[in-house]
Parts: C-alpha cells; structure tokens; sequence
C-alpha cells in the first residue's frame, strides 16, 4: 500500500490551498482564544491582587491543558479527519471564552476557566496533519510553515485584547466567540479531508503507543520544546516581563509582546521553506544557535531601546524558523497514517516546553528581583538544542529518502530496529 499522499512531483490542487487557508484561519483564531488571558494579566493583577507565581501560573495553566490535550486531538484526527474535528473544537472552545466573562473578578475562577480555555491550544495537532496529507513531500515544509503562521493569534490578542478589554470588559470576549461560531460554520463547508486519506483501523491507544515507541518523536518533541514552547512561554509571559522589569503599560507591554509573536509568525514560513531546500536539522541547529546568543545578550540586562528590542525580535526570529524547520522534519520522517499521533505528542511536548518557563521566571523574580538566571537558562536550552539537532538529528533525517513511495514508513522501521539495538 502506497502512502496516501500527493507524489513528490505533482503540484498541489486548488483544494490543497483551500485547506490550508480555511486551517489556519481556524489555527488563528483558537490560538488567539488560548491566549486570552496572557494581555489581560497585568489588568486583572491590578483588580485582584496576586503575586508573581500566582500570575504565572494563571497564565500557564491553558498551555498545560492544551498541549497535553494535543495528544488525544492528534490520534482523533487521524481516525476522523480534520473536517469533523475544526468546527467541533471551534465550537468547543466558545464555552471557556464566554465563561471568562463571569470568572474575571475571582482568581480560582480564572484558573477553573482557564484549565477548560487550553480546548484552543489543541488544533495544531489537527492541521498538521491535515495540511501534510495535501500536499507533496517538496512542499510539506512550507505548507506546514504557512499554517504555523496561525500562531499569529497570539500576536493578535496581545495586540487587540488589551485594546477591547480597555474600551469594554467584556468585549474581546464576545467579538472572539462570535468570530468562533462563524468559522466552525464555514469549515463545515469548506474544510474536506483529502480523498485517498486512510483511516487507522487500530484503537486509539494502540496509534499512541507505536507514535511513542519511535525514538525520534522523542528528539522531535525535545527540539519543539525549545524553539515552540520559547515562543509560547514568551507569548505569555512577555506582557508581564516588560510591565515588571522595564516599567511599561500593560498596553505598551502587549503590543510589544505581539510584534515578539508576528516576528515568530514571519519566520516559521521560512523555516519550512529553507528547510525544503537545505536539511532541516542544520537550519535548526542554526536557528537555535541565534537563540542562544541573544538570550545571553538579554540576561545582562541592557536597555530596552535599542538593544532589548534587538535581542527579542532576534530570538523570535530564530524560534520561529526552528518551529517551522523541526515539523518539516516530523512529515519527512512519519507515515502520513502517523502524522496527527506524532503531532500530538511532538506538540504536546512542545507545548509543555512553554509551560515550565512563565512558572521559573515567575518564581526567580519572586526570589531573586531578576530575570538574568532565566535567560541564561534558555540560552543553555537552545544551545544544547543546537548541538544534538546538528550532530544527532542530520543522521536521524538521512535515514528517511525523501521520495514519494513510503519514505517514512522504511525510516520507522529502521528507527524501530534501532532502538530494539539500543
């Protein structure tokens, strides 16, 4: 049985870019719901009154949930498709978004709503797959880099819900789940699974055991677990490091902290694409290496005009092109009837990368009065990243021939047997 993919030398249809579209619109707009909190924070610490850690922690908490609900989204959408699963997360995900509305004046009620808001953090691992069975091996890296740029919904909620939550309390509320109930309705008739897509005959638990028993979902989800969850602990956390270190308002901080998030939506397009064109391992490696250097530059502290500025927008630059290489590497080396399971584990890791971070910074500044140990921290992070991408994941991808007929499916073998070996 041949993969039921586009071959590597056909063009992607008009429906292929029909899917992608209407995937990232929908990848959009339930990451800016999973992000609803992180702008306001510094709002609603004014009214209730909580420390550093409790912040961090109220911000966290629907990157948890959502980064291990990628796990069970992943495997579903193999099984059902995309088309069932988009609209119905959509839809899922007006509930906690409407509930934010009585729940912002009680902090455990916040954190209660918050737990249910992490539904929005689940449908990366639904477009995943869905954009790889579309489009042909060449492609993959862009298309996939293409829907990444969905994560802009971080950058437009840190732009327009401080912005709404200024002119009416409760307006970013309702605008996002009108903008929800819209889009689950338009999927329904516009998204289409991908006609040869084979469903999994194995129970669900079965795909995630052979998903976790491949060594590389584990060096894939350790790699996405610093160039993505960097992007989302800076996503959520940002806001609060500018208004506690450097003083700003918490608009100023969130218009900031969203050009941090565009930068990353602009630059993981081009990971994917250089890594259609040089392995996605070396552009890893490279871009983490960038990473690293400026993270340092920033734990010294510097001014935030010129130099701070410079530091971020370097870092986003390279944690959105490593987030975009490292995924075209996942639809090299996994069989397409794979795809969602690996996804979910790779970006439930990657998304638990941005958990941790928030709480640490939180509590370092709790203790310490400074941010310095956290960057240096991150750096270590992205260095090591870099190391074991160039040294480790090259020959990892060279296992995988980058041709239509199965190039995954040998690769998983090879990897199976490998790891019996080790």
């Amino acid at each position: 049985m041949t993969e039921a993919t586009p071959a590597a030398g056909t063009r992607p249809s008009a429906a292929a870019y029909r899917n992608l579209i209407v995937a990232t619109v929908g990848f959009g707009l339930t990451f800016w719901a999973w992000n609803l909190i992180a702008p306001i924070a510094a709002n609603l610490n004014d009214k209730l009154g909580f420390s550093s850690f409790q912040q961090s922690l109220m911000v966290a908490v629907p990157v948890i949930v959502g980064s291990l609900g990628r796990i069970p989204v992943g495997a579903l959408t193999d099984k059902f498709g995309a088309r069932k699963m988009f609209p119905l997360l959509a839809a899922l995900t007006i509930i906690p978004v409407l509930l934010l509305i009585p729940a912002k004046s009680s902090y455990w009620a916040l954190l209660l709503v918050g737990f249910i808001l992490g539904l929005g953090g689940t449908t990366f691992a639904i477009g995943v797959p869905h954009v790889n069975s579309w489009f042909p091996p060449k492609q993959r890296g862009f298309a996939l880099g293409i829907f990444g740029m969905g994560m802009g919904g971080v950058a437009l909620s840190g732009f327009f819900t401080p912005r709404l939550y200024k002119n009416s309390e409760n307006l970013p509320f309702w605008l996002l789940a009108i903008a929800l109930a819209v889009y689950a309705v338009l999927a329904m008739l516009l998204l289409s699974d991908h006609p040869d897509r084979k469903v999994p005959a194995t129970s669900l638990m079965s795909r995630l055991a052979d998903a976790g028993s491949l060594r590389v979902t584990w060096e894939l989800s350790a790699l996405y677990a610093i160039g993505f969850g960097g992007i989302v602990a800076f996503g959520v956390y940002l806001p609060t490091y500018l208004k506690t270190w450097y003083e700003l308002s918490p608009t100023d901080a969130g218009t900031k902290a969203a050009g941090f998030a565009l930068v990353t939506v602009l630059f993981r397009p081009i990971g994917g694409w250089l890594s259609d064109r040089i392995h996605p391992a070396v552009v890893t490696a490279w871009a983490l290496a960038v990473v690293a250097l400026f993270a340092i530059v920033q734990a010294f502290d510097p001014s935030l005009n010129p130099v701070g500025t410079i530091a971020f927008l370097t870092m986003a630059a390279g944690l959105g092109t490593a987030s975009g290489s490292v995924f075209a590497l996942v639809s090299q080396v996994t069989p397409q009837q794979q795809v969602g399971s690996v996804t979910g584990i790779v970006g439930a890791i990657g998304g638990l990368g941005g958990f941790v971070p928030p709480l640490v910074m939180g509590a370092i500044y709790s203790g310490k009065h400074s941010y310095a140990l956290g960057f240096m921290l991150l750096a270590m992070l992205a260095l090591a990243g870099c190391v074991y991408a160039y040294g480790r994941m090259r020959d990892a991808g060279a296992a995988a021939p980058r041709v239509a007929t199965r190039p995954a499916a040998g690769y998983q073998t090879r990897m199976a047997g490998r790891d019996r070996d080790q």
